[in-house]
């Protein structure tokens, strides 16, 4: 029989191998980080309204004629700013929300428009509960519940829904 102390336990890989395989494991982690990120940057397409520039802004926020505060951008996507929402939560009834947005249409659409939008988009506001919006996954999905209920209510011409302020209190 052999005796315990003549077996000796078997060696791993030796400590360059080990390295080796990191590094092969970290270069491949990049490149699928990258090709995923250039995956999702594609996919996004020419929906995704570019940030307006400061000069927009001002143009936008001065700007509001008799017919409403509308501001065109390139490619007939207009920007449509809605009356500011404050409202009480539904849970906790104490707590109160202010919330401006603003929409984006693929044309041009009637000022009635907007605000029927911003009538729906407030009565969905006041059935909301804190912890629905809580944290960065609970913004995430107010903003898109806002913008399906938006899309819902006019009728596709919405095209996204910018928060522009949300302030609870």
């Amino acid at each position: 029989m052999a005796n315990v102390e003549q077996v000796q336990p078997s060696k791993g890989p030796s400590l360059v191998i080990q390295i080796a395989m990191l590094m092969a494991v970290t270069a491949a982690a990049i490149g699928m980080g990258w090709m995923s990120g250039g995956y999702l940057k594609a996919a996004q397409g020419p929906d995704v309204v570019p940030a307006a520039s400061a000069t927009e802004a001002k143009h936008t926020e001065g700007g509001k004629a008799e017919g409403g505060n509308a501001h065109g951008a390139a490619g007939g996507l207009t920007l449509v700013a809605l009356a500011p929402i404050t409202t009480n939560l539904a849970s906790p009834t104490d707590m109160w929300i202010r919330l401006e947005v603003s929409v984006v249409y693929d044309a041009p659409q009637p000022p009635a428009l907007a605000e029927q939008i911003q009538q729906d988009l407030m009565a969905f506001v006041r059935t909301l509960k804190m912890h629905q919006i809580e944290g960065a996954s609970g913004y995430q999905h107010l903003k898109a519940d806002l913008e399906e209920r938006a899309a819902i209510r006019g009728g596709g011409h919405v095209k996204q829904v910018l928060i522009r302020t949300l302030l609870l209190e």
